[in-house]
């Protein structure tokens, strides 16, 4: 190819007819183009010709022009290079690529950072001489924004979802929008639980007078942008702060924070509910692009998932904080029951009420009674013994009018008051600064008052004061009962006592786990029963059965099979015989208390190097269950008839080894026998794939729980018909060997 002559400076090369005819198509073709297209002339760059989307890429206004060098055109070009590679392709002839090319357009306050896919291609004459260079581009801006959009949202979706902070989420969010709009300022603000105020809750750039100024700021028509879109509960745009009249009240804080428009968009919850404001500052009056909403549109989104996830999670913390402390209220009615309940006086269990008092309800507590016309401080109860003898050397007097107790005494009423109590007492010595005087009534008459006295480290609050109450209704009850029905009272309580089902004790080696369900409501014990116990030799007792019938009665015959096997395990060794021993104590019940035939699976448990030995027997009851590791449940066959029914039963024992993590399951068929709303049954099928869902490697109580919750979904909180009962017993890890 002929070099082509350098032509003189200020000289400009003339394309020849086909390379301006070339050209003219190519303008005609990208004219309405968003692609960019410009032909330069000769080794100066003059622009010839460029389509509207060059021009209004480089800032358009005094640019949309040709004739005039690149150079001169865009001065900024030459320190980012793009002339020198011009010049390279005009000298060379060879076509230079650019990809995701980052480029500033404009100088001043007018640049812009862009992003370009462009091509410089040498413009050649019919000869192939170089005459000039021809631009082809792509601006990739959007598309690079686009991307950094998504990945910057992508990460607050990541903190929302690993449940960050919610300012810290707040104000990342900000950031992110400043950055991809450097003359955005971000603002969010938070509403209350009734909507009716903003709170501050990101705004990272804006200055702290302010944030502090309109923080709690009411929601309203003419509220300023936020607290109008949050009214109004739709967007807001203010082009110019000075003369809109929705900033007439915060028109001098804006002007002191250098802020001229402001555009506020509601968040609002899926709902309906307002839960905040986003809002978007300019520090000069301007009116809102497309992009500007998008990209508000697009963050308010997300600002609502934040908010929402962390009103659930405080409302998640709130009802986990009342649940404690209403299992805490529990645990200490319990406490206070359990204390109340035992073979206790009327003294004594008085003497435990103002006891349990202190310090749960309040650092002071007694207890007066009236007894044969005089009223008697019969408890005291405080933190520090000397404070307990001030409050036991004095006591109210029940003919005046000024005392509380005698009060309660006469009115049967609690009195609180957030002062010192009146009359004579010990009050300033002991810092009383309240108290609460609670009635013990027997059969709507007090015969005793529990009185609780505040000081400067407590107070004495409605929770507290109805705590008070319970506690005082539990602990009258119990004194009536000790005073009037005490042998009775303790009579009931060791018959009950041989009836419940015992809590189930740690066995070496292994995890036992129960589930039992009486039929019917209110009941406590039913003919379903279990039981785990030593033998004495290292080796342990299990048991778990099914009674002819149901209720008190069926219990009884629970409680004969159960202490005759706990009474002769330690002295058979064989499973048979024991389950024959509690044979014929049935057989040998009276026609009154003869109850019917009982079913069961007996067996012994001993821990061994590589699990668990298991000897069982199975006397007419539903087949165990075995659950290996692989999560498979194979019956156990073991064969037996009914017990209790004046035949010898025909008995065989059947040994098998549990190893770690294996576990035996033992249920009662009014599991397999409970119906749903219709008539299915929950059956062996569904029991076995319940079993086999359990987690992996479970523990007994996760089969346990894993069993209870598919009956409980199966028949949906509708009551049984029938008593239910299971018995999990797993073998545990082996213990490492010690060298």
């Amino acid at each position: 190819m002929r070099p082509e002559r350098e032509p003189r400076t200020g000289e400009v090369s003339r394309p020849s007819p086909a390379v301006r005819d070339r050209d003219d198509d190519l303008s005609v073709l990208f004219g309405t183009s968003t692609a960019l297209f410009a032909s330069m002339a000769g080794p100066a760059h003059v622009l010839e010709a460029a389509n509207p989307a060059f021009f209004t890429a480089i800032g358009g206004g005094q640019r949309e022009r040709t004739g005039v060098p690149l150079g001169d055109l865009m001065p900024e070009l030459e320190a980012q290079g793009f002339l020198r590679l011009l010049d390279q392709v005009y000298r060379t002839g060879e076509r230079h690529v650019g990809r995701d090319t980052r480029v500033i357009l404009g100088v001043g306050h007018r640049a812009r950072e862009a992003y370009v896919d462009f091509t410089y291609e040498a413009r050649r004459d019919t000869g192939g001489n170089v005459v000039g260079v021809r631009m082809i581009g792509v601006e990739t801006t959007q598309v690079k924004h686009a991307r950094r959009l998504a990945a910057e949202q992508r990460a607050l979706l990541e903190q929302i979802a690993r449940q960050a902070p919610l300012p810290e989420v707040l104000e990342g969010m900000c950031r992110v929008i400043e950055e991809l709009s450097p003359d955005v300022i971000v603002s969010v603000l938070l509403a209350d639980e009734e909507g009716r105020h903003l709170h501050h809750g990101a705004a990272p750039s804006l200055p702290a007078f302010y944030n502090q100024a309109i923080d709690g700021i009411a929601t309203g028509e003419g509220a300023g942008s936020c607290g109008t879109a949050a009214h109004r509960r739709r967007k807001v745009i203010v082009t110019d702060i000075a003369t809109d009249p929705l900033w007439d009240d915060f028109r001098e804080l804006a002007g002191r924070a250098g802020l001229a428009a402001c555009w506020s968009t509601p968040i609002l919850g899926r709902d309906g509910r307002v839960l905040g404001t986003f809002a978007m500052y300019h520090r000069t009056p301007r009116a809102p692009q497309d992009t500007d909403l998008a990209l508000a549109g697009l963050f308010v989104d997300t600002a609502a998932l934040a908010v929402e996830r962390h009103h659930a999670e405080q409302a998640r913390r709130t009802a986990d904080a009342r649940e404690r402390a209403a299992r805490d209220d529990l645990s200490y009615l319990l406490t206070v029951s359990t204390a109340l309940a035992g073979p206790l006086d009327e003294g004594q269990t008085l003497w435990r009420l103002a006891e349990l008092a202190v310090p749960a309800l309040a650092p002071l507590a007694a207890v007066d009674v009236v007894e044969a016309g005089r009223m008697i401080r019969v408890a005291s109860a405080a933190t520090t013994g000397r404070a307990r003898e001030l409050l036991a050397s004095h006591s109210a007097v029940r003919e005046t009018e000024d005392d509380a107790v005698a009060r309660v005494l006469a009115t049967g009423l609690t009195e609180v008051a957030r002062r010192t109590p009146p009359g004579p007492g010990p009050w300033q010595e002991l810092g009383v600064t309240g108290y609460v005087c609670v009635p013990l009534m027997d059969r709507e008459r007090p015969f005793g008052v529990l009185s609780l006295y505040a000081t400067d480290g407590a107070s004495l609050d409605g929770h507290r004061i109805a705590l008070a109450e319970e506690v005082a209704r539990r602990a009258a009850s119990a004194a009536r009962n000790a005073r009037q029905y005490a042998q009775r009272a303790a009579l009931a309580r060791d018959l009950q006592s041989g009836l419940l089902l015992p809590d189930l004790p740690d066995v070496p080696g292994a995890q036992v786990a129960a589930f039992y369900h009486p039929a019917g409501q209110g009941l406590d014990i039913g003919g379903d029963f279990y039981d785990v116990f030593p033998r004495g030799d290292g080796s342990w007792s299990f048991v778990l059965g099914d009674v002819c019938g149901r209720g008190a009665k069926a219990a009884t015959t629970t409680a004969l099979v159960r202490h005759t096997a706990r009474a002769v395990a330690p002295l058979l060794d064989d499973p048979v015989g024991i389950v024959k021993a509690v044979d014929r104590a049935l057989n040998d019940r009276s026609s009154q208390e003869n109850n019917g035939f009982v079913t069961l699976v007996y067996g012994h448990l001993t821990p061994v190097d590589d699990g668990l030995a298991v000897e069982l027997v199975r006397a007419g009851h539903t087949l165990p269950l075995l659950l290996d590791a692989g999560h498979t449940v194979t019956p156990v066959e073991a064969h037996g008839g009914l017990i209790g029914i004046g035949i010898p039963p025909r008995l065989d024992a059947v040994r098998l080894t549990l190893r770690p993590t294996e576990s035996l399951v033992l249920y009662t068929d009014g599991i397999t026998e409970c119906r749903a709303a219709g008539t299915e049954q929950y059956g062996d099928a569904r029991l076995l794939k319940a079993l086999a869902s359990a987690p992996a490697r479970p523990a007994a109580t996760d089969i346990v729980r894993t069993l209870t919750e598919d009956i409980e979904a199966f028949t949906n909180g509708r009551t049984v018909d029938d008593d239910q009962a299971a018995l999990v017993v797993t073998a545990g890890e082996p213990s490492p060997r010690v060298r």
